[in-house]
């Protein structure tokens, strides 16, 4: 027990001491913490951090620097005496550094001194709202947004952006009003370049007259992003598929690309949708090896039919952070045969007709054969009325019947008289 004793003692003089000269572990300091930290605003939306190294550090420690925002996010320890972050200066934002030893979460820097920047003076309900930016084709961005409550009607805003290709802070020109929101859009092709996937766009809203607040924005040129409408170059029919070619919106490719076909039948009066993630195809029609150039084969389309396809494409995932925001529709091809719209009419002038005097022949036709199978029935009155009439009717009668009787006896003795010719002549 006693050795136990001895030798629990020697060691915490080992570390008391530092081991004595023999290599031990440097006793942990606290450092003092960082000085003259400053916050400043570069271009619209750049805010910088920048310190001095603490006094009185101690030769034997490695200054690295702890700093964090205020809400805890974006933790990072780093040798460099400054921070920067891209952020809307629309709130409060406040940055805490310290320092310490070593790259050990572990740890403990030292006391941690807080910087903060606040966001421009003015009325918060005259700042405007909604404000939102969309890339077209990645050419050129067009930004919206709708006025403050407190806000004068006849306002004039400014809209103000920057990017990194650019060396300082430019003013849209092109301000317009669509209803009730006002917007400005401005070129971005300076933008093309290798880093493009890691730029962003500052914007910043106000008026001439500095009576609203403004209001800040970044837009990450990987985000809203909304193409140009495909081309359609060519639609043929192959083994029973309908197959359509099509030429994509410029600065894109294909692989980045969402796809909708839609195809209107003539005849059926419908209209199918396919989603295409993959446009491929085989067509010996087709041009080989064009660039941007994508296929579809369409499958179960009537070729003895019109059919009409329009195309519209979005970006995806794999290459933009946004996926929701589809081009408008391209311009229509149609393919097949269409029907001939005069014959159409002409015969449904004709059939009404032919079917109309159809039904009057039969209606005559079955009045005629219905007296033939049900002959009138004469009248009794008529018989009685003749035998029992007046004198002069009856004495019209009996006329009537001598001449009838004298015709008869003519016509007899003519037909006697011509036998008895034919008999004498043989």
């Amino acid at each position: 027990e006693w050795p136990a004793r001895l030798c629990g003692l020697w060691a915490l003089l080992l570390c008391a001491g530092g081991g004595g000269g023999g290599g031990g572990a440097a006793p942990t300091e606290t450092q003092p913490p960082v000085t003259n930290l400053s916050v400043s605003v570069e271009n619209l939306c750049t805010v910088i951090w920048t310190w001095n190294p603490p006094e009185g550090a101690s030769s034997n420690c490695s200054l690295w620097y702890f700093s964090h925002f205020g809400d805890k996010q974006d933790k990072k320890i780093a040798p460099e005496t400054r921070r920067s972050i891209e952020v809307p200066l629309n709130e409060r934002i406040c940055l805490q550094v310290g320092s310490q030893c070593s790259t050990n979460e572990s740890e403990k820097p030292s006391i941690l001194v807080e910087k903060c920047i606040s966001p421009p003076e003015g009325d918060p309900e005259s700042a405007v709202t909604e404000l939102q930016c969309i890339l077209h084709n990645l050419s050129y961005m067009k930004c919206s947004w709708l006025p403050g409550r407190n806000t004068s009607p006849d306002t004039n805003y400014t809209l103000y952006y920057w990017h990194r290709s650019l060396e300082k802070i430019h003013q849209c020109e092109n301000i317009f009003r669509e209803g009730q929101y006002f917007g400005c859009s401005f070129d971005l092709t300076k933008v093309k370049d290798s880093s493009f996937e890691q730029h962003s766009v500052q914007i910043m809203v106000k008026d001439n007259a500095g009576k609203i607040k403004p209001s800040f924005n970044i837009v990450p040129l990987t985000s809203r992003v909304k193409p140009d409408p495909p081309h359609i170059k060519n639609l043929s029919f192959h083994n029973d598929d309908l197959y359509v070619q099509w030429e994509n919106p410029q600065n894109f490719i294909s692989r980045c690309l969402f796809y909708e076909v839609e195809v209107n039948n003539s005849q059926t009066e419908t209209h199918n949708v396919f989603y295409v993630q993959e446009a491929k195809c085989e067509n010996p029609e087709f041009e080989r090896n064009v660039e941007n150039t994508s296929c579809f084969m369409v499958p179960g389309v009537l070729p003895d039919t019109l059919n009409t396809v329009r195309i519209r494409v979005k970006t995806n995932k794999l290459c933009y952070e946004d996926d929701k925001l589809w081009s408008n529709w391209s311009q229509e091809m149609s393919i097949g045969k269409k029907r001939n719209s005069t014959l159409y009419i002409t015969m449904l002038l004709i059939v009404p007709v032919i079917v109309a005097g159809a039904i009057i022949v039969l209606l005559l036709y079955l009045k005629r054969l219905k007296i033939i199978i049900f002959p009138p029935i004469p009248d009794p009155g008529k018989i009685f009325k003749e035998m029992f009439g007046d004198q002069n009717d009856d004495t019209l009668h009996w006329k009537k019947y001598d001449i009838y009787e004298k015709q008869t006896k003519e016509e007899t003795d003519s037909v006697v008289l011509i036998e008895n010719l034919k008999k004498a002549s043989q």
